[in-house]
């Protein structure tokens, strides 16, 4: 029986979960300015005083823009920018931009030494930039610069309150239930949580490493953001405000585990903590799948607890998290375990478990799109090793079940991928730039563990070699090479790993195989051979967990080689430096001003690649504005964009011309003049979209919109469709335990 808690505990314990929710918001740095002195805006002419401010001569500085704040990603509202100064001359403008654009002004007086000005954004920003203008007469001196919201520049605060709530809520209500978990469970549970906590702490700082893919993925989360709010929701095919304004092709990355960061952006959750949560769920649902999938390969406890750390601590997922900043792979990374299982139940394992790999692949292809051709290439190699026992067991039918749902899950994503990769003019050469040889690693650096100061730094760490060499004495010292069954996986494991590690390291000739038109083709499109140390790593973690839960040679030392291997791992997390080149606190007094500035993503900014542009979309040749052919004849009355939606009115006296709208010219973009009939849409200059006018001296109009595309529709039609069969079949599977039980014994005796 468990004791029932007391009056007084409950009473104490509501008190301090108040207490820690009151210190919370007190120190909430959304509603707080942010405040900058002379000293600490970006210049590259003028004096810093004794007093920290920054001062400019018309002796030593043009008429220009002499100094600016950050570029912020700020939310939609009313803003108070206030200015500290002092001049002897008029013609210095407080300016503020956005991508490029000055969208208001205000003039610096000589006879004040104070300027406050109101701004309200009607959508979010992308780049916000104050600036100061200097007339290039007498002197300016900037003493302090501060920018306020009016309600706040972000949520954070109470989005970790209300999760607070909702999971003191949930305990709540599982305790009401009467269910208790069994304490293997719960320390089990613990476990899973902790390490995810632990792999998380790098992230827990005040500042984002500023990791080489980290801004493209940022601009992905508030593109898919604006996406939603555009209407678009499933799927978000184009980034409405992406490049200048223009439109980004979208549907050529996974994206669907960025909906949890878009969401948390229409509640005004800051970029940068939105990206954080995303990489706090990568780590923790690493930590489950490994749990999941070993648990249901291997009976062993220890080995079970052993792949949760080892997996989720790998020095290749940190790589990629704080190094490389490749959201999309570390989130594929946390369905390897899946797969490997999946693919272990199908071909020997329980059957009625194919499921796994549907959900493993799914995951994959739902993340990374190279990282899902890896899994099918592994898939390719199982079934053809196996294909005699699968055929002679006649497990070919949860293949097929397998294939089959996972293709009907992910129709909604895949037909708009094909549709674009193959139909489109997209500048998909660029991502060819890599040589394959010249990213190879030294097999010598497999030993080390974590260093974000060297951006090539890729490793498998002592632990997972550890678990390599487990493998490798339980199958050739103890089996003697003589394995079957589950052992046969195990050294196909083993050997699989193996492999990848060689195509990775500078050992594999593929400087000689570049010759070969097909290896180049295939190489330069995986870009990196580092990419295979991910699938390595899962593969060298099942041979380690399942030699450590057979080997009877080991078996008096499983205590020892677990606490080894762990300790080994932990290596990862201690050796992460904190980079203070990235500490926004510079000095004590700007502790409690710029505290949040990189919540706003000012340190790293958004940027959009040029492989899925346009072929002609370069940066210089995009345009924010309605481009005219002959300005002598073509007048644009008035154009307006809101997301991918568009309009403009125009007036022409001649046929030969044509306007050309700010909008990348993707397919399924449609146009209608104003009574409705459609308006052929051409190719212009730099992707835009060209129209040939009605030179007949009246106003015409023409409205653009993105869709609805027919056979993304019936894509979606059948995913969804899909997941309720799926989710039907889960609750008849809930609901009727015995028929359940009777369908197993069926089975088992069959």
């Amino acid at each position: 029986m468990t004791e029932e808690i007391s009056l007084k505990v409950k009473i104490i314990y509501t008190a301090l979960a108040a207490l820690l929710i009151a210190l919370v918001w007190a120190g909430d740095e959304g509603k707080q300015p942010i405040v900058y002195n002379g000293i600490d805006l970006q210049h590259s002419v003028g004096l810093i005083d004794v007093d920290n401010a920054l001062v400019f001569q018309e002796s030593v500085t043009k008429s220009s823009a002499v100094a600016n704040t950050p570029a912020y990603v700020m939310n939609k509202g009313s803003y108070r920018v206030t200015l500290h100064y002092s001049t002897n001359k008029n013609g210095n403008v407080l300016e503020l931009w956005e991508q490029g654009d000055k969208i208001a002004a205000w003039q610096i007086n000589s006879w004040e030494n104070e300027i406050t000005a109101d701004f309200t954004l009607s959508k979010d920003a992308k780049a916000l930039e104050i600036r100061i203008n200097y007339g290039g007469e007498g002197s300016l001196r900037l003493r302090e610069l501060s920018i306020a919201p009016y309600t706040l520049f972000y949520t954070d605060t109470y989005f970790l309150i209300a999760v607070f709530l909702l999971l003191h809520l949930a305990a709540w209500l599982y305790v009401r239930s009467g269910r208790r978990l069994p304490q293997e469970k719960l320390v089990d549970y613990a476990v899973i949580l902790g390490v995810t906590l632990l792999a998380t702490t790098p992230m827990m700082q005040t500042y984002l490493y500023n990791a080489d893919d980290l801004c493209y993925h940022l601009a992905r989360l508030e593109g898919l953001k604006d996406g939603i709010l555009d209407g678009q929701v499933i799927p978000v095919n184009i980034l409405p405000e992406g490049l200048q304004n223009n439109g980004y092709m979208n549907a050529m990355y996974p994206y669907l585990f960025l909906y949890i960061g878009a969401i948390l952006r229409i509640c005004r959750v800051s970029l940068a903590f939105s990206y954080k949560t995303l990489i706090f769920l990568s780590n923790l649902g690493t930590a489950v799948c490994a749990y999941v999938a070993v648990k249901s390969m291997v009976k062993s406890r220890r080995s079970v607890i052993l792949s949760v750390v080892l997996y989720t601590l790998m020095p290749y997922r940190f790589t990629n998290i704080l190094s490389r900043g490749d959201l999309g792979e570390t989130i594929a990374l946390v369905f390897w375990p899946l797969v490997i299982a999946g693919l272990y139940h199908i071909v020997m394992g329980d059957r009625k478990k194919w499921y796994y790999l549907v959900i493993g692949f799914t995951g994959a292809l739902q993340s990374h799109i190279l990282s899902v051709v890896y899994v099918a290439a592994v898939c390719v190699i199982t079934v053809l090793l196996y294909c005699v026992r699968i055929a002679r067991e006649r497990r070919y039918v949860e293949l097929l079940k397998a294939a089959g749902l996972t293709v009907l899950l992910n129709a909604w994503y895949v037909v708009p991928f094909l549709y674009y990769y193959f139909n489109e003019e997209l500048n998909k050469e660029v991502l060819r730039w890599s040589g394959y040889f010249e990213q190879s690693i030294n097999l010598s650096n497999m030993t080390q563990t974590l260093s974000l100061y060297n951006k090539q730094y890729f490793s498998l760490g002592l632990a997972l070699l550890g678990c390599l060499g487990i493998g490798i004495v339980y199958l050739f010292c103890e089996k003697r090479g003589r394995v079957g069954g589950a052992d046969g996986f195990t050294l196909y494991m083993l050997t699989l790993g193996g492999m990848f590690v060689f195509l990775s390291t500078g050992y594999f000739p593929s400087r000689a195989l570049m010759a070969n038109d097909f290896f180049e083709n295939i190489a330069t499109m995986l870009q990196f051979p580092w990419r295979f140390l991910g699938p390595a790593s899962a593969c060298f973690l099942f041979a380690g967990a399942a030699g450590l839960a057979r080997s009877e040679i080991l078996k008096p030392y499983r205590n020892l080689i677990f606490a080894m291997l762990v300790s080994l791992n932990l290596l990862v997390i201690v050796s992460v430096p904190a980079d203070n080149n990235h500490v926004p606190y510079k000095n004590a007094e700007s502790v409690a001003s710029k505290g949040h500035e990189t919540k706003l993503g000012s340190s790293v900014g958004l940027f959009y690649p040029h492989e899925w542009r346009l072929v002609e979309a370069t940066d210089d040749r995009l345009s924010r504005s309605v481009v005219i052919s002959d300005m002598t004849s073509v007048s644009v009355l008035d154009f307006k964009k809101k997301g991918t939606k568009a309009a403009v009115s125009y007036t022409a006296r001649t046929d030969n011309a044509f306007i050309e709208l700010p909008l990348q010219n993707y397919l399924g973009y449609r146009a209608v003049d104003e009574s409705g009939q459609p308006v052929k849409i051409e190719r212009g200059e730099g992707g835009r979209m060209r129209f040939l006018v009605n030179g007949d001296g009246a106003e015409h109009r023409i409205y653009v919109r993105y869709g609805p595309v027919p056979g993304f529709i019936i894509a979606d039609a059948v995913s969804a469709l899909t997941i309720l069969y799926c989710l039907y079949r889960g609750w008849l599977y809930k609901r009727f335990p015995i028929r359940r039980g009777e369908e197993m014994t069926e089975t088992d005796a069959a």
